[in-house]
């Protein structure tokens, strides 16, 4: 960490605010404010969907032409867990999380998608989820099979097979969506059943050394009654980073997510979650940084202690490329 911060105090602010946003854009081709963005250091990295790739190679044509522009430091994610949530449609898991089998199956999938992903120019997965889901659960069709437990020994072993082909994992949604009966990309969620069970899989991530953890937007009344999770800095700091001390990268769900948009507009809230703890604002409208971008960077030139959280938070973020991007 204190190398990166080193390598953050050599930014200028612009570029610090940069790498705490991941952006967006339609087609399989980077346009010219993607690029110029990505040259300027004025954000982290890309997520990209279906509809941005195609065969092998329109994906690996796309992912060169953003290192291209960003001089090899982009991240590049996409949302590969299986089954029908795939982006790059050629790459494995074919199953869905709950029929991936046992932990030494799942490793193998996550292995031979990882280094499909890697070949595509991929280098990190958006996944797995590590929901414990209860009955009449929104992450049934998407969460591991099996007990807490077994759902923290797939996630682990989804972790390992990952690595192996150097590509970084995502444990998502901290603090668990399994209570959830509605996505959070449709409508607010609210979970009210005690998240010890939702936990365990968490714990077990961190204990793996996952290297990022995506925060969920569903609402908590027993851990904070005021602020979704994404937004909430006892559920971020307090519970995540100190109590279950997880030291990597904490990323948020879209930030267009309707729970989130039900609260606020994107800039507001990526303030919030910034000033929670969070580390990176994941937008999936092409749009959201025209808005998000200069409102960060507003604030953190009246804000010093925003500012040193957009420091602290960006040296996470360039210690994460350091170690995929080797």
């Amino acid at each position: 960490m204190a190398a990166a911060l080193k390598q953050v105090d050599r930014l200028t602010l612009r570029q610090q605010v940069g790498q705490v946003t991941v952006s967006s854009f339609p087609g399989t081709a980077a346009p010219d404010y993607i690029q110029r963005r990505l040259r300027a250091r004025e954000t982290a990295g890309v997520i990209l969907f279906g509809a941005n790739g195609g065969d092998r190679a329109v994906w690996r044509r796309l992912t060169r032409s953003l290192q291209g522009a960003a001089g090899g430091r982009a991240l590049v994610m996409v949302d590969q867990e299986g089954g029908d949530i795939r982006t790059v449609g050629y790459a494995g898991p074919t199953a869905s999380q709950p029929f991936q089998g046992s932990p030494r199956s799942v490793r193998s999938a996550a292995a031979g998608a990882g280094r499909q992903l890697r070949a595509a120019g991929i280098q990190v997965n958006l996944a797995p989820v590590a929901d414990v889901p209860r009955p009449g659960s929104v992450m049934a069709t998407r969460s591991f099979a099996g007990d807490e437990r077994g759902i923290g020994a797939r996630t682990k072993a989804s972790i390992r097979g990952l690595r192996e082909a150097r590509v970084a994992a995502t444990a998502k949604h901290f603090p668990g969506l399994g209570g959830a009966t509605v996505n959070t990309d449709d409508a607010p969620a609210t979970v009210r059943v005690p998240l010890d069970r939702d936990l365990v899989p968490f714990r077990a991530a961190v204990a793996e050394g996952v290297p990022l953890v995506m925060l969920s937007h569903a609402s908590y009344p027993g851990l904070d009654p005021i602020r979704i999770a994404s937004q909430s800095r006892p559920i971020v700091t307090g519970l995540l980073r100190q109590k279950l001390g997880f030291e990597g990268v904490i990323v948020t769900d879209s930030l267009e997510a309707d729970a989130v948009l039900a609260r606020s507009g994107v800039a507001a809230a990526a303030e919030r979650s910034i000033r929670a703890g969070a580390d990176l604002i994941l937008m999936t409208g092409s749009a959201s940084w025209n808005d998000v971008f200069p409102h960060l960077l507003a604030v953190a030139r009246r804000d010093e202690p925003f500012r040193q959280r957009i420091r602290q938070s960006a040296a996470r973020v360039l210690a994460l490329k350091g170690e995929l991007l080797r």
